[in-house]
């Protein structure tokens, strides 16, 4: 064992000083003896605890000498602290100086222990752990309180990216999050960072521990309490994600019912919703956000109505199919540039969202009451239909800027439109080059080759190349307004079909 690792003990941490002799304290340690004065030899790797003070620091400078001649792990002084010289000496013999104001005999006692017994501090941190956070159900912020008083370090919850939930950690970027198991990262200024995921049965949250260089040797104590602690979150997150899917199926739930097709919603409807906190009356504008089906919506909710808070904007957003269904409720009706502000902080919450999920939000117009609000819902789900395939309007579209494009779109959803869109572009599916995404591209764009090229990534010559090409196998006239407007809907329908 060497000297830090007891100069990490509980009871030593902030009670015990290293004086001088930084450099010894890696030195090997056998040994604990105590000593009345400076007399008696020292021995190898021992560590000489004086009981009392000494009388002159000329005692305390032979005492350092028959340290060094012996290899000794160093000297601990009760009391006050010598002179500079005795530092400077212990510094030059690379003996360590430590001084403490508690018991020497209680130090001593606790590094016999050590020495004697060195599972025997771990076994004793991870039962306090255990009988801190029990069976009980506590929440990360709690969690974090306890293993900080307990290990004396640094302690933090960390999300599936890295990011902070509880606590404080500067080094909290160096964990590995995408990487399931128990890690111990070495810090640039000696210290150590240690994680453990809580497994849901994915690494979802992590605790982290940041060790200092001095507390570095109980790096081994630490992650043994990290683990057991690591049980009592992972119990709350359980528990809360019960709780949070309870609570998604109900706001679900109340939400199909209050967009299904009818007259005037009943009373206990409206009960329903005055519990939720949702407003029917006034005027609605509404927002979806689509997002892949394998994101947990349920886990993700409260990243969504920060994002919106974030943004001012205060909006319903519930969980629904693959993504979530929402609106903003006005008192009265809004004009048009409060409606204009409404969708650039909308689209400022896409942008938000974007840099970790890859979703597309489309807003609706405002419309009154409660079956306005089914109706700007219905608008916004349109919206979010034809923004997943428009990168170049940045997967965000409001109705209000989509125009005939709204209609068009319920045009194609009749049951012979979509068999006779394929037919009418099959000619291009066996030819080289995206052609359908290319025509669907190049008629958003206004036929304009240099914005068709950017969407794309391409060069505009390889975009007149393929223009040319469509016009040649689907025997058309691009420059026909009807031609266009019939490959145009026909382009959106096969591509709006596709996996």
């Amino acid at each position: 064992m060497i000297l830090r690792r007891v100069l990490a003990l509980p009871s030593w941490h902030g009670q015990v000083r290293v004086l001088a002799g930084e450099a010894g304290v890696d030195g090997p340690l056998q040994t604990v003896r105590p000593a009345l004065d400076a007399s008696g030899t020292p021995g190898e790797a021992e560590l000489v605890v004086l009981v009392r003070p000494l009388d002159a620091d000329w005692r305390v400078d032979t005492l350092l000498r028959r340290c060094a001649d012996a290899g000794a792990a160093g000297v601990l002084l009760p009391g006050p602290e010598p002179l500079t010289a005795s530092r400077l000496l212990a510094d030059r013999l690379s003996v360590p100086l430590l001084t403490s104001t508690a018991d020497p005999l209680e130090l001593l006692v606790d590094a016999r222990m050590l020495l004697a017994a060195p599972d025997l501090d771990r076994a004793t941190a991870v039962l306090a752990t255990h009988r801190a956070v029990g069976e009980r159900l506590l929440p990360p912020e709690e969690v974090v309180t306890v293993l900080r008083r307990l290990t004396r370090v640094p302690v933090a919850v960390l999300d599936d990216r890295g990011g902070l939930l509880a606590g404080e950690l500067t080094g909290a970027a160096r964990v590995r999050v995408s990487e399931p198991v128990p890690q111990r990262v070495d810090l640039d200024d000696g210290g150590v960072l240690l994680a453990h995921p809580a497994v849901l049965p994915r690494p979802s949250v992590w605790l982290a521990a940041e060790l200092g260089e001095r507390d570095a040797p109980r790096a081994d104590v630490v992650a043994a309490t990290l683990a057991v602690a690591a049980g009592a979150v992972q119990r709350w997150l359980l528990a809360n994600r019960l709780e949070l899917e309870r609570d998604a199926r109900s706001r679900s739930a109340l939400l199909g019912d209050l967009l299904r097709p009818e007259s005037e919603p009943g009373a206990d409807l409206r009960r329903r919703a005055a519990d939720a906190g949702w407003r029917l009356g006034g005027w609605h504008v509404g927002l979806r956000i689509g997002v892949p089906a394998e994101v947990d919506t349920v886990a993700r909710t409260q990243e969504v109505i920060r994002a919106l808070r974030a943004e001012s904007v205060d909006a319903v957003a519930v969980e629904h199919g693959e993504g979530w269904t929402g609106w903003v409720t006005f008192d009265q009706e809004p004009t048009a540039q409060r409606v204009r502000t409404l969708s650039a902080r909308l689209r400022a919450v896409h942008r938000s969202l974007r840099r970790t999920l890859d979703a597309d939000l489309g807003v609706g117009r405002p419309h009154p009451h409660p079956d306005g609000l089914a109706a700007t819902v219905a608008e916004a789900t349109d919206a979010a239909r034809l923004a997943a395939t428009r990168q170049e309007t940045g997967h965000f579209l409001h109705v209000d800027q989509l125009g005939m494009a709204q209609l068009l779109l319920e045009w194609t959803r009749t049951d012979t439109f979509d068999p006779a869109a394929r037919a009418l572009l099959a000619p291009l599916n066996s030819a080289p080059g995206d052609l359908i995404r290319t025509l669907a591209v190049y008629l958003d764009a206004e036929s304009s080759l240099a914005e068709t090229a950017t969407v794309l990534g391409v060069h505009r010559n390889t975009v007149a190349a393929r223009v040319a090409r469509i016009e040649q196998l689907l025997d058309i006239d691009l420059s026909r307004p009807d031609e266009r407007l019939a490959l145009h809907l026909a382009a959106r329908a096969v591509i709006l079909a596709r996996p």
